[in-house]
């Protein structure tokens, strides 16, 4: 069983190394044909190819504190700014986009899918 738990570790391995070969091929093939960070979609030899997109938001600590602590809004820090009442307040109006400009960091991850298309 220990021998057969290593085969199939390694065997695995290569797997997932061969993986993230095709979804990096998949993922340059999107960016070339509809533009970085952008969905996209594929149908081809009885498969669908398609591309999510995830956004994640973040404050930029040190620039966020700063400017809350200009406006007096310092019961929105903690000792990281609270994006939680940070969002609140944008969403009461107490705060408005504007005033955090520069303090937001966007990261983007790519996900692909591949799912046979039904004949039906």
């Amino acid at each position: 069983m220990i021998v057969q738990y290593d085969e199939l570790n390694q065997k695995k391995k290569e797997v997932e190394k061969e993986l993230e070969k095709l979804k990096k091929a998949f993922n340059q093939y999107f960016d070339i044909a509809v533009g970085k960070n952008v969905k996209g979609e594929l149908n081809i030899s009885g498969y669908k190819l398609q591309r999510q997109i995830r956004t994640l938001e973040k404050f930029e600590q040190d620039e966020t504190v700063k400017r809350l602590e200009e406006l007096k809004l310092t019961d929105l820090i903690q000792k990281k700014p609270d994006e939680v009442k940070i969002k609140s307040a944008l969403n009461l109006g107490l705060l408005k986009e504007t005033d955090l400009e520069g303090c937001v960091k966007l990261n983007y991850s790519q996900a692909i899918y591949v799912n046979p298309i039904s004949t039906n």
